[in-house]
């Protein structure tokens, strides 16, 4: 079963499922995390690329094959030690979330060092997601560089305009709301464009919906935006 509680709470976000991801340029990436065939991947991109969507996704994955998955996202969690690296080679997948957080310490670098090289005795897999690839990350320990780069290395690629309607689009079906074409543009040209604003923005509007018992129209998205700037 899936670890979706550590000892210090970190848990799982239910939305994020390879269902609800819209992969466009990125579908090599995504089909590869749903085989789970390599044992050690790296994907890096921005903060709103969907990295940490792609590592959860992977994790609730595992909820039906056994074995366990961890997700550790290293920026929402300061108190964080490199001790609790320890044992997880026991787990099926572990998955680290922004690993840029780490880089240069020493002794978070000698543990995920360790951890590689358990792993690859065990089986389990490893995911490590960052801001950047494995050579700029400014990794100072040659050993964990040489690791990082153990199997395919992926940037998660920005989506196209047309593509960002469709991810809006996809989530806003798997939340059992109808976004037309004429809405989604409308909310496109006038809110931020990266996707976790988008997101953000949809969460928003359907509460607002839900509570005024409105449909998404342009009038209703109208006043929301005006809320959300006021």
């Amino acid at each position: 079963m899936v670890s979706a509680q550590l000892p210090l709470g970190i848990g799982l976000r239910d939305g994020a499922t390879f269902d609800n991801f819209f992969a466009g340029p990125n579908t090599e990436v995504v089909v590869q995390l749903e085989r789970g065939d390599e044992p050690f991947l790296f994907l890096w991109g921005s903060s709103s690329s969907g990295r940490s969507h792609l590592l959860q996704a992977a994790c609730q994955g595992m909820s039906g094959g056994g074995g366990g998955a961890v997700y550790l996202p290293l920026s929402d969690n300061v108190e964080l030690a490199p001790e609790m690296l320890e044992g997880l080679e026991t787990m099926a997948l572990v998955a680290v979330d922004d690993l840029q957080q780490v880089a240069g310490d020493t002794e978070w670098e000698l543990g995920l060092f360790h951890l590689y090289n358990r792993a690859r005795e065990s089986g389990c897999r490893i995911i490590v997601a960052a801001d950047a690839p494995p050579g700029a990350l400014g990794i100072l320990l040659p050993d964990l560089r040489s690791r990082l780069g153990w199997g395919p290395v992926y940037q998660l690629l920005p989506l196209a305009d047309g593509d960002k309607r469709t991810a809006l689009q996809l989530r806003a079906r798997r939340r059992g709301m109808a976004l037309s074409d004429e809405v989604a543009n409308y909310i496109l040209q006038r809110s931020p464009r990266d996707l976790h604003s988008l997101f953000s923005m949809l969460e928003h509007l359907d509460r607002a919906s839900l509570a005024a018992q409105r449909r998404l129209t342009i009038p209703f998205v109208r006043e929301q935006l005006a809320v959300i700037r006021s």
